[in-house]
């Protein structure tokens, strides 16, 4: 929390006389007189156990997370964050630092930075991990860029239908003003195959997303080597909690591995602040966007963390930076380095785990009732569910009943009719679960 100490009036009569007016009624003399100082009708004031008593009255009349059972995903997902990831994001050293612009008076920092690269290259088994981006649609951007200034006149991205759709916006948005072509995911119900069926010696890179936007799960084994072989780099978004029990982007050969850090320890925060995960392999280590830090020694011999191969082109000569991104969601970062810290690799599978099981059996219930369906591709936590009536009808329905449905997919994948993409985590318990089967089978 940051501290107010008032001025005194000895130091706003200087400040006055150094600005050159006698008052502060007269920094208001360009705003009509009749606008000026308004009347306002407010209550009168009350004491402070008054006025908690009162706030919290109004908070308590407010919607949140705590106050609905929650099933919509599509990018941001409701789990569990533990208290202490909050509190040692409100230490002041953390919480009010912007950048490492200092590294050497910057050691927490850079040693938060440090324990978080080498969390994700352990969850993800890749070999470097930057400082992170801002989220998981600008770490994609960051990968087709650094694949194109890599690839030598390769001016092609193909991205397969299944990356979120908001990601693929991002994307073309980066690379508008560039001559690239982006294609591969115009054409409804293109698979992962279809997509790799356009890259050729024009294509710098392939993006696939597994777990896909609509829930489902790949296989991804052999892709690299198919892509890798024609002279492209191969790049694979993925969800940080899946990989507690399924592939990770290492045992698929990955180029490049993105994500959105999310669901490690970031509330969903009205949409945001997030966390941008990007990942390598060791020999594109130069050509990386952002920050790394790294470990040595100082001439004490004692550990030293410092600011390695940060390109200075990207805080001042920017045209010719490889990126601009200069700094980083430094504080998301160390939200994701506290959870899986405190997780640990059985708690990330866990976690995993209950997410799993709870959505598979929300799915088979849902496919009981008359008039729904269930996408029957494997999938981790989200699925399809296509419906008898438009999702908008049965969302309404739901929030009567304090539930928060899926996410209406009429408008990205309109070819599907009514559908619904529904998210399940830890924290949906069994008895939510049931409620949600029990107020669509009544909405049907």
């Amino acid at each position: 929390m940051s501290h107010y100490i008032s001025i005194t009036e000895a130091e706003r009569a200087e400040m006055l006389a150094a600005i050159g007016v006698a008052s502060t009624a007269d920094l208001f003399g360009d705003v009509p007189e009749a606008k000026r100082f308004p009347r306002l009708s407010l209550p009168q004031p009350l004491s402070e156990p008054e006025l908690v008593r009162e706030l919290l009255a109004l908070s308590g009349a407010d919607a949140h997370a705590h106050s609905h059972s929650i099933f919509l995903g599509a990018g941001a997902y409701n789990h569990f964050v533990p208290a202490a990831v909050d509190q040692i994001l409100r230490r002041g050293e953390f919480f009010t630092a912007y950048t490492p612009y200092q590294p050497e008076i910057s050691q927490g920092t850079l040693q938060a930075i440090f324990e978080y690269q080498s969390l994700i290259c352990s969850l993800t088994g890749m070999e470097i991990a930057n400082a992170s981006h801002y989220d998981g649609g600008t770490a994609i951007a960051e990968a087709a860029i650094m694949a194109l200034t890599m690839a030598r006149g390769r001016r092609k991205i193909v991205v397969a239908r299944g990356v979120n759709p908001q990601y693929r916006a991002v994307l073309r948005t980066y690379l508008q003003a560039l001559d690239v072509t982006v294609t591969g995911d115009e054409t409804p119900d293109a698979s992962i195959e279809d997509a790799l069926a356009l890259v050729d010696d024009q294509t710098a890179l392939l993006i696939v997303q597994s777990p896909d936007f609509l829930g489902r799960l790949h296989d991804l084994r052999g892709l690299a080597e198919r892509v890798q072989a024609k002279g492209a780099l191969f790049a694979v978004h993925f969800d940080p909690i899946a990989l507690g029990l399924f592939q990770t982007p290492a045992e698929v050969g990955a180029d490049i591995a993105t994500a959105e850090g999310q669901p490690l320890g970031i509330g969903l925060n009205f949409g945001g602040p997030y966390l941008g995960i990007f990942t390598t392999k060791q020999k594109h280590v130069h050509k990386i966007a952002g920050r790394i830090v790294g470990v040595t020694k100082d001439v004490d011999g004692q550990l030293a963390y410092v600011l390695t191969l940060r390109a200075r082109e990207q805080d001042i000569r920017r045209e010719r930076a490889t990126s601009n991104i200069c700094t980083n969601q430094a504080l998301m970062a160390l939200a994701a380095t506290v959870y899986m810290s405190l997780m640990g690799k059985q708690g990330m599978r866990k976690v995993a785990e209950l997410c799993y099981h709870r959505a598979h059996y929300a799915a088979a219930e849902i496919a009981q009732i008359p008039g729904y369906s269930v996408s029957d591709a494997p999938f981790f936590k989200e699925f399809v569910v296509r419906c008898p009536r438009p999702v908008a009808a049965l969302n309404a329905a739901l929030r009567e009943q304090q539930i928060v449905g899926g996410y209406d997919l009429s408008q990205d994948e309109p070819q599907l009719g009514h559908a619904m993409l529904l998210a399940v985590t830890e924290m949906n318990s069994r008895a939510e679960i049931d409620r949600l089967v029990a107020t669509l089978r009544a909405a049907a």
